[in-house]
């Protein structure tokens, strides 16, 4: 084992009060400061969400995804409420999810504003995509594994949706094993 590591506490909490924690800790702002940090340290992938509606598709970047319940296979998205794909979601009911190698981080940063669709070229941003299957929501072509789900629910979070799909396609690429992405091996940050 190694050595113990000491923590100074900063604050006390107690979520019947929050007003009270807040006059504990040195201040608000220093308050606001320690629960960011805590909240950017917790680790999470990077992916590419797709959707489309209309004929129009987009891909975003995104780091609020996880898998919510295992049988029915469920899949939660969350999309702030004034992004393209938050739009797109929910007039198209559906969504996908592309799993992306840690090689490729370069691509996540140019899928943080709405995408340039050529369909002719098949490319969103210069970067060419697949239609999956059953939905049609664009995946990455070169992704590591996707996922495609049918729109089950919605719930609105103030700034953000949280949307939960049904899994009703997957797919797994050339290279499986590959390491997959996470906001750790980038210099992005999102959270608090």
């Amino acid at each position: 084992m190694g050595g113990a590591v000491a923590y100074r506490v900063s604050f006390v909490v107690d979520s019947r009060n929050p007003d009270e924690y807040v006059a504990l800790a040195a201040g608000p702002d220093e308050y606001d400061r320690i629960r960011r940090r805590v909240l950017w340290r917790m680790p999470t992938g990077l992916y590419l969400v797709g959707s489309t509606a209309g004929g129009e598709r987009n891909l975003m970047t995104a780091s609020l995804v996880m898998q919510l319940c295992v049988d029915p296979k469920l899949v939660g998205v969350v999309v702030e409420t004034a992004a393209r794909t938050h739009g797109l979601i929910t007039a198209g009911g559906c969504f996908a999810v592309s799993l992306i190698a840690r090689d490729d981080r370069a691509l996540v940063r140019r899928f943080v504003r709405p995408a340039r669709d050529d369909p002719a070229a098949h490319t969103l941003n210069g970067v060419a995509y697949l239609d999956a299957p059953v939905t049609g929501a664009p995946v990455l072509a070169q992704a590591v594994a996707y996922f495609e789900c049918r729109l089950e629910r919605s719930v609105a979070l103030g700034s953000h949706t949280l949307f939960v799909g049904e899994v009703v396609g997957a797919a797994v690429g050339t290279d499986p094993d590959a390491e997959l992405l996470r906001v750790e091996d980038t210099r992005m940050s999102y959270g608090g």
